[in-house]
């Protein structure tokens, strides 16, 4: 099997002045082919940096893709180095210097004379022709393995590998494939999910199942390697059924979906309708709903009342209640979903309340305490929750719970 080590290359990347996105289109890329991606490393503007990378990235893979350094500029070191780690000299090319002079010419510009650096090609490479700017790719080959430079901006990188790259990399894959299936999870951590599932994470095996979260949300990555598609294809169906039997309600989805796309769907399937009363999340979960396409089908009203006379005066919450039990709680807020049904004459409201931080909390009361209440003909069912981190991230996680929680509710 074919592998591949991506290096990205510049200061403004390691500052986090820029965030690398050219990594993971190309892993992406590389993996619809077959090809995966089994390192990565991020490097400065230090030629001796850049020749160390490419010797760990050669020794990872077959494949070594570096983005970035092939300007014009002193910093743009990455042909140099590549030029030192294969042992050979930088060599002006005159076909490639015209083509650069003809960009600038062609748009009535001058071209700088620091611009003809970027015609010297490491002796023994190939260029690699750029149609959106000046900075030409290099590819070369040492000891059986692919050495492969894209410029930094991402549009001339993903133009520049899918003409003058991918064809090659789809050569060199030859008689391999692989599937990628995702399942989307919530309701629980890594740790539990990875306890459900035992033995079917072995690192090794094949297929290879990755885990990862990402505010509450647990995805599992499939990825089947083949000698073809329909086998990968079975091979990671079959893993994707294992997992469902294991993890029963705790999936929601697959791929890319979204706990709202998940409940959006069914809501339009049922011919359901919903309306959300939000305090602490500041509608957070009204924009989650709405961000869906098609979201007027079924979502009607959303309030924001933060205040407690909001609460009183638009959803009917009695003062005496707030009184007795205080806004965050269990009674407030299922009289918060109860008035917004009521209000709205929907088939499914929904109530939060809680405490986003960092200040407004009691020692019975922490921050991270929210209580999310679904209300339908059947009941209103409330849920006490106790969310770490930040103010954002409790938000947000409040926002996700409320979802999962009618989407429990929808799946009946």
């Amino acid at each position: 099997m074919k592998k591949a080590s991506i290096v990205s290359i510049g200061n403004e990347l390691l500052s986090g002045q820029t965030v690398s996105t050219n990594a993971s289109y190309l892993s992406e890329r590389l993996l619809s082919i077959g090809i995966p991606v089994v390192s990565s490393y991020t490097i400065g503007d230090d030629t001796d940096a850049i020749v160390r990378a490419f010797n760990l990235a050669s020794t990872d893979a077959d494949v070594v893709l570096a983005t970035g350094g092939l300007g014009p500029t002193d910093d743009d070191l990455t042909r140099s180095a590549l030029a030192e780690f294969l042992d050979v000299e930088l060599q002006l090319q005159d076909e490639l210097l015209q083509k650069i002079q003809n960009f600038f010419t062609n748009r009535n510009l001058q071209m700088s004379a620091k611009n003809k650096i970027q015609a010297y090609i490491p002796a023994g490479a190939k260029a690699l022709a750029n149609p959106l700017g000046t900075a030409p790719g290099i590819m070369a080959e040492v000891n059986g393995k692919l050495l492969i430079a894209l410029p930094g901006v991402p549009s001339e990188m993903e133009r520049m590998f899918e003409e003058s790259v991918l064809p090659e990399l789809q050569r060199l894959a030859g008689g391999q494939a692989v599937v990628v299936r995702k399942l989307r999870c919530f309701g629980t951590g890594e740790s539990n999910i990875a306890e459900l599932l035992g033995p079917l994470m072995q690192r090794g095996s094949n297929p290879l199942i990755n885990c990862t979260a990402k505010h509450g949300v647990i995805t599992l990555t499939i990825n089947a390697i083949a000698e073809d598609k329909d086998t990968a294809r079975q091979m990671a169906e079959k893993d994707v059924k294992s997992l469902r039997d294991k993890l029963g309600e705790l999936v929601y989805g697959t791929e890319e979906q979204t706990l709202a796309e998940v409940v959006g769907k069914k809501l339009s399937q049922q011919k359901k309708t919903i309306a959300v009363a939000e305090s602490c999340t500041g509608g957070c979960l009204a924009k989650l709903l709405t961000d869906i396409p098609g979201a007027s089908g079924y979502f009607t009203y959303g309030w924001v009342t933060y205040s407690n006379s909001a609460k009183t005066s638009e959803l009917g919450v009695g003062a005496d209640l707030i009184e007795k039990y205080g806004v965050v709680s269990e009674q407030v807020a299922c009289a918060m979903a109860q008035g917004a049904r009521k209000k709205a004459r929907t088939g499914f409201a929904i109530g939060i309340t809680g405490i986003a931080g960092p200040s407004g909390a009691t020692e019975q009361k922490p921050v991270g305490l929210v209580y999310i209440s679904v209300d339908s003909d059947n009941e209103c069912e409330t849920k006490r929750c106790l969310f770490s981190y930040d103010r954002a991230f409790i938000r947000l996680r409040a926002a996700q719970t409320a979802l999962n929680m009618l989407r429990l509710k929808l799946d009946g």
